[in-house]
């Protein structure tokens, strides 16, 4: 095998493979000085490791099986907020509007996926229904999802932080395809302001958690029940692409709080699968 030879190769048909290497592109161009420093043997190692790493494709999950777990994903949220808008237990007219629109935006997500993966020629998607979901989630919430104000918020901001960090985590397993990936991040920063609004709400009522911010603080669950800490563990990392954001930067201090707070972590298919499991059945 010729490494060399396969990697113009693929550029030929990725111009931009060494981009998604590093974006040091001159390092991987002389990737013959590299070559040379190792065995025969491992050449083949390093090459599937280099293609892993660009295109992230050993151990993902085809475009389809992403969207048809997204779409599980969405109806959970979609019921939710549809049972939830029709309840009469908000705190104000503004909240039932939020929690309405939240609904519809829910519905669209739903609509598309559900579109998305007939057009990928797949059988037509399941349909899911409110019978499909637990509310008491195994029973940790009794019956309050819906008949406790503070709970129903609580329940809504962890779906919310979920689903951002599951399209975050799902995004590398998109890349073969530009429309659905434009499309899942577009739903990602909607699921992101969504969040951002309920953790507002939760922060205004009546006995808020005054400490509640737009945004994931380290792993903070920001008062919710210890049950939910899947949604949050992971968020606590100050380091970026080999990069320590804590310290002192033309004169301005960043603290691991703060450095926590300027990126969300992904989520795999597995710790998703274990956060929403409760309301699954």
């Amino acid at each position: 095998m010729n490494i060399f030879n396969i990697l113009k190769e693929v550029e030929k048909v990725d111009p931009e493979i060494f981009d998604r290497l590093d974006p040091r592109r001159a390092v991987f161009k002389h990737f013959g000085g590299f070559g040379k420093k190792l065995a025969a043997a491992a050449i083949p190692v390093a090459f599937g490791s280099m293609l892993n790493k660009a295109y992230g494709q050993t151990g993902t999950p085809t475009v389809r099986e992403v969207l048809e777990f997204a779409l599980k994903l969405e109806n959970l949220e979609y019921y939710f907020y549809k049972r939830a808008a029709d309840t009469n237990i908000f705190a104000s007219a503004a909240g039932k509007t939020a929690f309405t629109v939240i609904r519809d935006h829910e519905e669209d997500h739903v609509n598309f996926l559900r579109t998305a993966i007939t057009g990928l020629g797949g059988a037509a998607p399941t349909n899911y229904t409110d019978a499909n979901f637990d509310w008491t989630a195994k029973g940790l919430l009794g019956t309050s999802t819906f008949t406790d104000y503070p709970t129903m918020l609580a329940v809504a901001q962890a779906f919310e932080d979920t689903g951002v960090r599951a399209y975050k985590g799902a995004a590398p397993a998109l890349m073969t395809n530009d429309a659905v990936l434009q499309a899942a991040l577009q739903i990602h920063s909607v699921e992101a302001r969504h969040a951002a609004h309920l953790r507002r709400m939760r922060r205004d009522m009546a006995s808020g958690v005054a400490t509640n911010k737009p945004w994931i603080t380290m792993k903070d669950r920001g008062g919710l029940p210890p049950a939910f800490q899947g949604v949050y563990d992971g968020e606590e990392v100050t380091t970026q692409a080999g990069v320590n954001i804590v310290g002192t930067f033309n004169g301005i201090a960043i603290d691991a709080n703060a450095a926590s707070e300027a990126f969300d972590e992904p989520l795999t298919v597995a710790q998703v699968n274990t956060i929403v499991a409760p309301f699954i059945k």
